[in-house]
Order: structure tokens, then sequence, then C-alpha cells
């Protein structure tokens, strides 16, 4: 079993090419920086009310904490 870390994400976030959001943020527990990632845009998602199929994009970069 792999060790999950915390991961957290500050920052804007853009759906194609255009800004959705400035600054939203978001934790989560994930084996990998790539998962985190993958966890982190469905949060958004949800917060938004986008539907699952929309492709967005983090931005900036994730920390591991």
């Amino acid at each position: 079993m792999q060790t999950r870390k915390l991961y957290h994400y500050c920052g804007p976030v853009t759906m194609l090419g255009r800004l959705v959001s400035s600054n939203w943020a978001g934790t989560t527990l994930a084996a990998s920086p790539q998962k985190a990632r993958s966890n982190l845009e469905y949060q958004f998602k949800r917060q938004m009310g986008f539907i699952p199929s929309v492709r967005i994009t983090l931005v900036g970069n994730l920390k591991e904490q």
C-alpha cells in the first residue's frame, strides 16, 4: 500500500485558456502529484458546478506538505 501525502494548491485556474478563477485553493491526500492534481481538478469542478468532462487547468504548482 502506498502512503498518501497531503498536497495543497493555491492559484489560478483556466478553462480553454480563459481565466475562470484567479485565486482558488484546495487540499487533497494522494499517492502522487499527478493523482493530487487530478483530485484537485475534480474538486474545483464540483465546487463550481461544472460537469466532470470539462477540461480545466491548474496553472500553478502543487505544494507537498
